[in-house]
């Protein structure tokens, strides 16, 4: 059975409300990437206790660690930027939480600076690997991973099952792709979870699920043949698309709930 999850931080930015919105939706997971306005790498010991305590009084699991991991340039210095995916692996594993969801980095030049792209991530899903958590790559506009055939170059290179995938229909329709036509094809093999945000092709315009470029209904027609039965995100960024997160309130995120379930009931696929 599917299992829906969300960025909540596009609902509020405190946890408590957060939650308050997905126990009325229905919705047992979120993807957390932020709480109480501060990035989920910047929450104290004590914050990722107070929020794993409310999490488990409320019966809600986190799907994914929606870090910012990747997001860099290149060249930023990688010592350093390992002690951040060192804290991005110990906060999943206090929140019981499989996957990180990561980025690839972005590029002065995308072939001259592929080779230090693949040093990296593989460095970083090593240490994954170590913390006995999966690091999955979303696409996403102006990194190395922005086009298809650069996600599979990725997926093709990086060793190990701790390295999966992140279909992100909306990013891919902005970055003048057509997803299920020609991102699905390539990914198929290494998809682990779907975000669901929609996007109109040309404006990069996001929109509910189903009324935009991004082949949702399609993609989840694939998804069911394929047996798929793991994580649907929301991430509706319907009021605010920004560069790190996005924001659509109560009401539109319940929209972008209730377009995602029509589709689901429409292809006769159970989700909780």
């Amino acid at each position: 059975m599917l299992k829906l999850s969300g960025f909540a931080d596009e609902i509020a930015d405190d946890l408590d409300q957060q939650l308050d919105t997905l126990d009325s939706l229905g919705i047992k997971y979120l993807e957390l990437r932020k709480a109480w306005g501060k990035n989920v790498l910047s929450l104290t010991d004590e914050e990722v206790d107070r929020a794993k305590a409310e999490l488990d009084r409320r019966g809600i699991g986190v799907s994914a660690i929606g870090s910012p991991l990747g997001k860099a340039p290149i060249d930023a210095d990688f010592a350093e930027y390992k002690t951040l995916v060192q804290r991005a692996i110990d906060v999943a594993n206090k929140l019981g939480s499989p996957y990180i969801r990561v980025f690839s980095f972005y590029c002065n030049d995308l072939d001259q600076d592929r080779d230090e792209v693949m040093r990296r991530m593989q460095a970083m899903v090593d240490m994954a690997a170590a913390g006995g958590v999966v690091m999955l790559h979303e696409n996403e506009k102006g990194i190395y991973g922005e086009q298809p055939e650069r996600c599979l170059d990725l997926h093709k290179t990086i060793k190990g099952s701790s390295f999966r995938a992140t279909f992100d229909p909306a990013n891919f329709v902005q970055a003048g792709v057509t997803p299920f036509d020609d991102a699905y094809p390539l990914l198929k093999p290494y998809i682990e979870y779907y975000h669901i945000k929609d996007a109109i092709l040309g404006s990069g315009r996001v929109v509910p699920a189903g009324e935009g470029d991004g082949q949702i209904v399609q993609l989840m027609s694939a998804a069911k043949a394929a047996g798929y039965d793991g994580f649907l995100s929301l991430e509706p960024h319907l009021q605010v698309a920004g560069h790190s997160s996005g924001f659509s309130g109560p009401e539109l995120f319940a929209k972008a709930k209730s377009a995602l379930c029509a589709i689901l009931d429409d292809l006769g696929m159970a989700f909780a």
